[in-house]
């Protein structure tokens, strides 16, 4: 049955390159000199950019060749490029290396927070709305065995609260007005955004800051309004221009924000008295 798909195959493969017609579906065997219809085909293709190679069980497929280079040196370009591709992230890594001293402070103020019963309200806008509810579910239903749940909640996800606030009172309170009503002053306010500036991620920083609420963000480049805002207790960076990285770096921050929250719940008087959520 699969011989029989393997000449089925090779005779449409025929057909493409136009060969069709009487014993078509039949091949030469082995040993049989080549048509030359196949020579003078061969030779336009290789003109137009096109090289044939041969298969595994000896018929001949066409390979097509972009900007007429041959698959050694497509490979080459390919590898230039993925080298150019870790070179954009070596930076913005070592940045996030600098700032260990800083995510660090951030995890412990978060983990009295949690021990003191405060849970964690995470909102950004785009992109940046997924990885606020990618972040509250890692807190509230966490994938390693044995780690404590923490309460947290994403502003993202209530489309209808969401489109409603915008509507009545502009996009930039959307986090603001819920803040307002769903947070406690012992909570954490953690907004992330994506791009240079986000008016209503920074707008509810500041009205969290208002309330009381331990003010976290994950920005980008130099951090811009959000990192020069005193609303902002901790500001983490991922230092680039580029969305790609941006994204990789702040979804590592809040993996590290995950992990060493538990880190310091684990480690006995490192957090002050206070009620365990």
């Amino acid at each position: 049955m699969a011989a029989r798909c393997r000449r089925r195959c090779r005779a449409e493969r025929r057909k493409a390159f136009g060969f069709a017609g009487p014993g078509a579906e039949t091949l030469p065997a082995r040993g049989t000199p080549p048509d030359p219809r196949w020579a003078s085909r061969s030779a336009d293709l290789r003109a137009s950019g096109t090289t044939m190679r041969s298969t595994r069980e000896g018929g001949d497929e066409a390979e097509m060749s972009s900007n007429g280079k041959d698959p050694a040196e497509r490979l080459a370009g390919a590898g230039a490029d993925a080298e150019r591709a870790f070179e954009r992230r070596i930076g913005p890594t070592l940045g996030l290396a600098g700032q260990a001293d800083a995510i660090t402070a951030a995890c412990h103020a978060m983990a009295v927070r949690f021990h003191q019963g405060g849970k964690l309200v995470v909102f950004g806008t785009g992109s940046a709305s997924t990885d606020a509810q990618h972040v509250a579910v890692e807190f509230v239903h966490p994938v390693i065995v044995g780690k404590r749940a923490l309460p947290a909640i994403s502003l993202t996800t209530d489309v209808a609260t969401v489109t409603g606030v915008a509507e009545r009172d502009g996009l930039d309170a959307i986090f603001s007005h819920q803040i307002r009503y769903l947070a406690a002053p012992s909570d954490i306010a953690l907004g992330i955004c994506a791009g240079p500036d986000s008016p209503s991620v920074l707008a509810g920083l500041v009205t969290a800051k208002e309330l009381g609420l331990l003010t976290i963000a994950l920005a980008s480049g130099d951090g811009g309004a959000i990192a020069a805002s005193p609303a902002v207790d901790h500001p983490l960076l991922a230092n680039s221009a580029d969305p790609r990285v941006v994204k990789e770096i702040h979804v590592t921050i809040y993996h590290v924000l995950w992990e060493l929250v538990h880190v310091f719940f684990e480690q006995p008087g490192v957090l002050a008295p206070g009620v365990v959520a």
